[in-house]
């Protein structure tokens, strides 16, 4: 089959292959975006917006039944779940439809199909009605992202089980949500439905959860999830899953004991998977490592010449904001003829529970690891002003400081506002500012920011 030859064929349009697709169209390359579902990624369509958009529907039933907290009657409260789905529907479209606009207007040409390597920067693209066509590149970027997992547990491909994107589409309240799986994803959409009106039991393997962080931090976590009406169970192995005339019944082994949970409704949230089986990786050179995600050095380059890879389909940190950078790094080296590298980027997060938690730079058990010499610094949400006033006093902030270079390291902020208030820190650390800057700024009051102030205040050794 004849192949045509284009500049640049990016494969997949998320936060970092269609922004450089219209990087390199705006260039004069010539561009073509093959995409196999719909434009704009997992963030746009199945993960930041839509879920986010969710959390905070919740985060209004949360407060309107709080209402008398603050000395305001709010009687009657419901939740109407179609209204709530439909709303996070018209902002996915609306998000959806600008991305698709800026890629028209660049220039780039978008292609409906699914992809794979036929040979060297070799692509065929086989759209739904099965017809194909064959394209060559001189440049080939891979952002085919990545999707949810499901765990090998006897039964659980006999149960109707939900994952990230198909929950969000749920009009009917669960009567019992079952979570498989205590990472972010999970306890976002356990709160949620929580605060929906659904009874909700979290199940997770570990000792605790959000197993990255620190002990104190992911014990403050459990104890706000359970302060919710949470039901949390730890160090449960899911040994198998059936399905019941109401619902799913999962069996899970704690210590020596052998327990049954059941429940209406179970979602899996226990990880991604990288989208990389059907690409046909082997074939155009492209290594992948155990799990199936694309290997690529410093500077986003894979095993084949010419061939990069970005987001989620590379491993690493699963988030927008770096997919985002990647298509960055890649715009300043192909286009700029910068040398940009992915070593010593900071990686903040913010898990969207309520509060939020932020995290930015090493845990202190990560410091110590790294054989730095530490102070510690706490302060409970309860002892800052902004939050006593607003009656939002879960939670505490963590910072961790080199005591030799008097720098911060990395900090975890469980509160109010917590992912704004770790971006300040991470300011400060990208900045180099030594921690007494913020100790002694002067911030206005009554902010979250001043609660810097008392947070570098005493610090502890290590």
């Amino acid at each position: 089959m004849n192949a045509r030859h284009v500049d640049a064929l990016v494969i997949g349009s998320g936060q970092g292959g269609g922004p450089l697709a219209g990087a390199l169209a705006r260039a004069g390359r010539r561009t073509v975006l093959i995409e196999r579902s719909h434009i704009g990624g997992t963030c746009i369509n199945e993960g930041c917006t839509p879920s986010k958009t969710m959390v905070a529907s919740a985060r209004v039933a949360y407060l309107a039944r709080r209402a008398e907290d603050y000395g305001v009657r709010c009687d009657n409260v419901r939740v109407d779940l179609p209204h709530v789905v439909d709303r996070k529907r018209a902002i996915v479209r609306s998000f959806r439809s600008g991305s698709e606009r800026r890629l028209t207007a660049s220039g780039v040409e978008v292609l409906f199909a699914d992809a794979r390597f036929t040979g060297e920067r070799r692509i065929e693209a086989r759209a739904a009605d099965g017809s194909t066509q064959t394209l060559t590149a001189d440049l080939v970027i891979i952002d085919t992202g990545a999707r949810p997992s499901r765990p090998s547990i006897p039964g659980l491909g006999d149960v109707p089980a939900l994952d990230s994107t198909s929950i969000m589409e749920l009009e009917t309240l669960p009567g019992h949500l079952l979570v498989l799986g205590g990472g972010y994803v999970g306890l976002e959409f356990a709160q949620m439905f929580r605060r929906f009106g659904s009874r909700v039991t979290v199940i997770d393997r570990g000792p605790q959860l959000v197993t990255h962080e620190d002990a104190d931090v992911a014990g403050a976590v459990l104890a706000i999830l359970r302060d919710d009406g949470i039901d949390v169970v730890l160090r449960a192995e899911t040994t198998h899953a059936a399905r019941t005339a109401d619902g799913v019944t999962l069996t899970v082994q704690v210590a020596n004991e052998m327990r049954t949970v059941t429940g209406t409704h179970l979602l899996v949230a226990t990880g991604r998977t990288p989208n990389t089986d059907t690409l046909a990786a082997v074939e155009g050179g492209v290594a992948l490592d155990e799990r199936g995600f694309v290997r690529v050095d410093a500077r986003l380059a894979t095993t084949a010449r010419g061939v990069y890879a970005v987001g989620d389909v590379k491993g690493g940190p699963g988030f927008t904001h770096i997919s985002y950078d990647d298509f960055r790094i890649l715009r300043a080296n192909l286009l700029e003829g910068g040398t940009a590298t992915t070593e010593g980027r900071l990686v903040p997060y913010v898990m969207f529970i309520d509060p939020q938690l932020g995290g930015v730079g090493l845990t202190e058990r990560e410091a110590l690891a790294h054989g730095h010499k530490i102070a510690i610094g706490t302060l409970p949400m309860a002892n800052v002003a902004r939050a006593i006033e607003t009656a939002e006093t879960r939670g505490f902030m963590k910072v961790v400081v080199d005591r030799e270079t008097q720098r911060i390291l990395g900090a975890a902020v469980l509160g109010i506002e917590g992912g704004e208030v770790m971006s300040m820190l991470q300011l400060a650390m990208m900045g180099g500012l030594p921690y007494a800057a913020l100790r002694d700024g002067v911030f206005a009051h009554p902010t979250l920011a001043e609660s810097l102030n008392n947070l570098f205040g005493a610090l502890t050794p290590v």
